[in-house]
């Protein structure tokens, strides 16, 4: 994978990273998060880490990627044990995708034959999956071919996804009706007086379209080119399903269109003639019905109004949505 220096790094906070690698997990510094992971995938996994070459904390979790006995490795822990069950729940649902041909790396089983596991750590428990590292550049949406590719790889997950029952954990969650969320935004402190003239397109557009009769499903919930590996025109991974949710399709397509380019320090809108191309290739698998694209223009317009920043907007979202 391009783009990530070597060593200790921040994926995309502007803090320094040996403070945070401290701070949040307790290892003092990038050597003793090295040991800590051999130690515990040696303990944990029956695997010899031989060198580690990359260490990237983001948030509340840490990515680290190594060379071993079973090949270059991703190591992903969180120290968010309120999200434990959930992270378990989503890891697993790989093994889905996996089976329906999607390109994604499948967890590593620990010795106790699980995806998972909770590990002692300095900072304090923290839950580890351990995956075959995919190689390959992240979604360039200059190129027309690998967007189309990408749009036709996400109505795949969405079939996968589609045709399986809901984890418990994830199905405790609830799912807001898609209306009820786009009323409930324009309602808020601040969302017609700061963007008058597309608040007002949007509740024009919102009064126009006929309920959506679609069951939400688990869907992937952060699909962009940070989450996109591609080589060529090709993709050959899809990464992190760690907000994998229960919402409808086309929500879940409306998102990703819009902040399908966007990477770790670089979140600017989709244009709309990448966004066509985006859609294409998830027709070119799943054709929207009447109701779901009056729905995808709708939420296009919310999701980039949401995306509208206070004061200054220099990566220009008010500009793309006017446009």
């Amino acid at each position: 994978m391009t783009g990530l220096p070597g060593g200790l790094s921040m994926l995309w906070e502007s803090v320094e990273p040996t403070s945070a690698l401290s701070d949040r997990f307790g290892f003092p510094d990038a050597a003793d998060a090295e040991r800590w992971v051999a130690e515990t995938l040696a303990a944990r996994w029956s695997v010899e880490v031989t060198r580690s070459r990359r260490l990237v904390v983001s948030d509340q979790n840490v990515i680290a990627w190594v060379e071993s006995d079973h090949g270059p490795l991703v190591v992903k822990w969180s120290r968010d044990a309120s999200r434990f069950d959930r992270l378990a729940a989503t890891t697993g649902l790989l093994h889905r995708l996996d089976a329906h041909g999607v390109p994604v790396a499948v967890p590593l089983p620990g010795v106790d034959g699980e995806d998972r596991a909770v590990v002692a750590a300095p900072g304090g428990p923290l839950s580890v999956t351990v995956l075959p590292e995919l190689t390959g550049d992240w979604l360039d949406v200059g190129d027309e071919q690998a967007v189309h590719a990408a749009g036709a790889v996400l109505a795949r997950v969405h079939a996968a996804l589609g045709g399986e029952s809901v984890p418990p954990v994830l199905a405790a969650e609830p799912s807001v009706p898609v209306r009820t969320r786009v009323e409930e935004w324009l309602a808020g402190p601040g969302a017609g007086e700061r963007w008058a003239a597309g608040a007002g397109r949007l509740v024009a557009a919102l009064a126009a379209v006929p309920d959506l009769d679609e069951v939400p499903q688990l869907v992937h919930g952060d699909f962009r080119a940070a989450n996109v590996l591609t080589v060529g025109s090709s993709v050959v991974g899809v990464l992190d399903l760690d907000d994998a949710d229960v919402r409808p399709r086309v929500l879940d397509l409306a998102v990703a269109g819009v902040l399908l380019g966007t990477r770790f320090h670089d979140w600017a809108p989709t244009s709309r003639p990448v966004r066509r191309v985006f859609r294409a290739g998830y027709e070119s698998v799943r054709p929207l019905g009447t109701t779901e694209s009056a729905w995808l223009d709708v939420l296009d317009l919310w999701v980039g109004l949401r995306m509208v920043p206070d004061g200054d907007d220099p990566a220009g979202w008010a500009v793309a949505l006017s446009a």
